[in-house]
């Protein structure tokens, strides 16, 4: 039966013998391997009681076993909900309540605490460990790999990510089939990816970049990756001269160019290097340059689009912005008071329309229906503007939204959990510049007199509920933070003293 994804990626390729992943230091994995596992798993999704639509989430570290569950879930017609590893049970919580998965996968660790959360949904466990071990295997060995996939269609549900803005709950952004398809396809063809190609990943498999601009445009052309469990800058000197391409985020090539053994010759084959998920510094981009004579290719996407932007394989590629819009996608700066396009160089709200962009939040119309214009743009809640020749400059964000190291965080769920500890009147919470991790969590803090709450004690208050890139790794403590004419908290000026 058609699957659109699944033919789209890896339909003819079940007895294809090329690496798909090879893991350093341990073994490979052939196309052919990883899609016979798919099929087991896929015949267990089926037989636990997964049904098309049906949400199957994953809370597990980075396996080769993990992205087979990607592939059966799939296969089997349901949606894949990737979970970040570092999420709490308090934060996992709401997300079961919201999704109600069919299945939930976790680590082994996780289980007795996780367990309680999904059976109040109705839903099954099973466990897989980094290892490739646990309960999802070990139930998968029972079942042939050979199974009739679902069939789907373009704009059927593949997947839902949770994304959020600076107040309210987190949203899930539902994405089709062929929101996922057709950007793979644009992706493989604008960076000229090709089967011999060889990626080196060392993203995590929970976030859009490393699951689908990574693995979805590699698996779309037959080409191979070195598959890191985690970036490991000693592993990646070592595997550099193996690889063709690397995706990374800004904090990589920072850390890259601060180790002794990083240079020109070791990348010289290199042909490409692209970095996305927060915004690469214009002097990282020119040193970069200096050190290995290529130029980083920076692109833009988000959670509810996939990617929108990139700067050209063959062209200028420009420090400091994110470069032309797509093919087949339209980007367009408008007002973000009236929604009237706004003329050329003037910054405003950055809008998309194309076949990336998601079908809307799960179970939330109403915030649907307002991040959509009537003619079917997507308001990104980003701020930029347009030059002369087409390139794209992010110039700030609407919201408050901080990302360090590649990671979304979200103030307001920070503020919630520092409001409510004991002696804390009132926080805010914002952003300042890191060379490393492009923003570091900081918070402004009021307290009662006499409360005697330092910047350990409250890292240390706020850990059993956060994951630990949400953490404040700055705490300010202040006698009244700054307001407007309104009462709304200035967080800019907070910027500006303390960034």
């Amino acid at each position: 039966m058609s699957n659109h994804l699944y033919d789209g990626l890896l339909a003819g390729r079940e007895s294809d013998s090329r690496n798909l992943f090879q893991i350093p230091l341990h073994r490979s994995w052939s196309y052919a391997e990883v899609i016979a596992l798919s099929g087991s798993f896929a015949n267990l999704l089926v037989e636990t009681g997964v049904k098309p639509g049906d949400r199957v989430a994953a809370q597990i570290d980075k396996s080769v076993e993990g992205i087979a569950l990607y592939l059966a879930t799939i296969r089997a017609g349901a949606v894949f909900l990737p979970l970040n590893i570092a999420y709490t049970k308090a934060e996992i919580a709401y997300f079961v309540e919201d999704a109600e998965p069919a299945l939930l996968v976790c680590d082994s660790s996780r289980e007795a605490q996780l367990g309680e959360l999904v059976a109040a949904v109705g839903g099954a466990m099973r466990t897989l460990d980094a290892d490739g071990s646990g309960t999802l295997i070990d139930d998968a060995l029972c079942f042939d790999s050979e199974f009739e996939n679902i069939n789907r269609e373009a704009r059927d549900l593949a997947a839902i990510l949770y994304t959020s803005g600076t107040t309210g709950l987190s949203k899930g952004a539902m994405l089709s089939h062929d929101n996922l398809l057709s950007n793979a396809i644009t992706l493989a063809d604008y960076w000229q990816f090709e089967a011999n190609d060889l990626l080196l990943h060392a993203l995590p498999i929970f976030h859009t970049h490393g699951l689908f601009v990574a693995i979805n445009t590699s698996m779309v052309v037959g080409s191979s990756m070195i598959f890191m469990a985690r970036f490991d800058i000693d592993i990646v000197i070592q595997q550099l001269p193996r690889a063709t391409t690397m995706m990374a985020v800004p904090t990589f090539y920072t850390r890259l160019l601060a180790h002794e053994d990083f240079n020109r010759e070791l990348v010289s084959h290199m042909r490409l290097f692209t970095s996305g998920s927060a915004p690469l510094l214009a002097e990282t981009h020119l040193q970069f340059e200096q050190v290995t004579g290529q130029r980083i290719l920076e692109r833009y996407g988000m959670t509810e689009t996939n990617m929108n932007t990139s700067n050209p394989y063959q062209g200028e590629r420009r420090a400091g912005t994110v470069g032309l819009a797509l093919p087949g996608i339209e980007i367009r700066i408008c007002d973000t008071q009236t929604g009237v396009e706004m003329p050329q160089g003037e910054t405003g709200m950055i809008e998309v329309r194309g076949p990336n962009v998601f079908l809307g939040y799960w179970r939330k119309p109403e915030k649907t229906a307002a991040e959509f214009r009537d003619d079917g743009f997507f308001i990104s809640g980003d701020l930029g503007l347009l030059d002369a020749d087409g390139y794209l400059h992010i110039v700030g964000r609407e919201k408050d939204l901080i990302i360090s190291s590649g990671y979304n965080i979200y103030p307001k769920e920070i503020e919630v959990e520092i409001d409510t500890l004991d002696g804390v009147i009132e926080s805010a919470v914002f952003g300042i510049s890191n060379i490393d991790r492009g923003e570091l969590v900081a918070a402004a803090v009021v307290l009662d007199a006499g409360s005697d709450w330092s910047e350990t004690s409250i890292f240390q208050a706020l850990k059993p509920v956060l994951a630990g890139f949400k953490l404040p790794r700055k705490v300010f403590f202040v006698e009244a933070l700054p307001r407007n004419a309104m009462g709304k908290v200035q967080k800019n000026i907070l910027r500006e003293i303390y960034g």
